[in-house]
């Protein structure tokens, strides 16, 4: 029995083994062997979404894949590579990516699997960047998908339930450069009165609180691509200091890190000094630990449409949250047509939650946040919610469609863990 655990520690995984084949024939051999099976990919998640009572398999040793198509629109790359490591690479040959999430260690299938997304109202999650994928599915079939095929919108999101993920082809455009400023103590009247300014300040844009206070935010972290022209850049900068000052905020007198208190070493370069993409995008470097460690995440994204209802309803619950909360993040993903995807036909802004390590205690106050939430709101697949699992199935359209997938590629039910289980796929 492994006792093995998830990044955070709060999970401990139930599977009989963890595997790690080192080929696609070692890889078809262990899901030869039958019964229960699910991918590992780098535990970044906070729930037993990867668990199984069989055997877990892991990619991380299968061999390296980075091949840049002749066009250079699309990269090849293996599912269990993290994008810190696939980002320097497409650096050295000029390229980049449109978006990162907050973290570069997270790999990339488990990534894509799950929904995770970065922050750009421009900018969809980190799914809808893929055009094709390759999958080994429990039988051993290898089915390659590309965009628009059949059932392709349906396997991007797969939650793990559709096979092993050998390889992905992600978009890529040419490389970009990126500053990052940090405004602090914004008024939340004023945020509210116009969102759609704050969030389309930057190329990515988040809003961090602890709800120690309610009159204002903590911070500001505005991300925006480095214009080719001084007088665009001089623009840009004349637009930020006209919305700081909009917003009642202040520049950051130096590089802050999300969680009030927390030394900014492991953070991404800040106060306006430019960089590549990729060591701006994130807010965590590679070489660091990511974000706090010992943490319960939750996330709920909800219609744009919705926002700012939804931030005022957390908002009012501020004496009840900020006793157990690291960090609110608040940022925007655009819309796509990914079954499964928390942006599924709707720009959407996400509400992420960074808790203190007291999983019961957050379990508890869970409920009343999803309830003073609309309807919209869908919750991050990696990350702790209680929601009713027939209303999560509601909130996504195609989630039939995406069983019958499903069914098709696993009609044994051996990728079927107790997290699928409860969804009820």
């Amino acid at each position: 029995m492994s006792t093995e655990r998830n990044w955070a520690g709060n999970v401990v995984y139930r599977a009989s083994s963890v595997e790690h084949p080192e080929s696609v024939d070692e890889l078809r051999d262990l899901l030869g062997r039958g019964g229960p099976v699910r991918m590992l990919g780098s535990r970044h998640c906070f729930t037993d979404i990867a668990d199984t009572d069989g055997v877990l398999i892991a990619l991380d040793r299968m061999p390296r894949r980075i091949e840049v198509s002749p066009q250079r629109d699309t990269v090849r790359v293996s599912g269990a590579l993290r994008y810190g490591d696939l980002a320097p690479v497409l650096e050295e040959q000029g390229l980049a990516l449109a978006n990162l999430a907050s973290l570069p260690h997270i790999s990339v299938a488990g990534a894509v699997a799950t929904g995770t997304h970065g922050s750009g109202d421009a900018i969809g999650s980190l799914a809808s960047a893929v055009s094709g994928l390759t999958i080994m599915t429990p039988a051993g079939e290898i089915v390659e998908l590309t965009r628009g095929d059949e059932g392709f919108d349906g396997a991007v999101v797969s939650l793990g339930a559709l096979g092993a993920v050998i390889d992905l082809t992600l978009d890529v455009e040419p490389t970009y450069q990126v500053a990052q400023h940090v405004y602090e103590h914004p008024s939340w009247e004023a945020i509210l009165a116009d969102l759609d300014a704050v969030t389309g300040a930057g190329t990515s844009v988040s809003i961090f609180t602890t709800w120690q206070r309610t009159d204002v935010a903590d911070q500001i972290w505005i991300k925006q691509r480095v214009p080719a022209s001084r007088a665009e850049a001089r623009s840009q900068q004349s637009s930020r200091e006209g919305l700081a000052a909009a917003l009642g905020a202040e520049a950051a007198d130096g590089e802050r890190h999300p969680i009030l208190g927390v030394d900014p070493e492991a953070c991404t370069a800040q106060e306006g000094v430019a960089g590549p993409w990729f060591q701006r995008l994130p807010h965590f470097r590679l070489e660091f630990t990511p974000s706090a460690g010992a943490e319960i995440q939750s996330e709920f994204l909800v219609a744009r449409a919705d926002a700012v209802a939804a931030i005022s309803a957390v908002r009012a619950l501020a004496d009840r949250i900020a006793p157990l909360l690291l960090v609110t993040e608040i940022r925007t993903v655009r819309a796509d047509e990914l079954w499964l995807s928390s942006s599924f036909g709707t720009d959407a802004v996400g509400i992420h939650f960074t808790w203190k390590p007291e999983e019961e205690v957050v379990r508890a106050l869970l409920p009343v946040i999803e309830a003073a939430l609309p309807a919209s709101a869908r919750p991050h697949w990696g990350k702790v919610f209680t929601l009713d699992a027939a209303e999560v199935r509601a909130r996504y359209p195609r989630w039939d469609d995406f069983a019958a997938l499903a069914a098709a590629y696993d009609p044994d039910r051996r990728l079927v863990g107790p997290y699928l289980e409860r969804l009820g796929l």
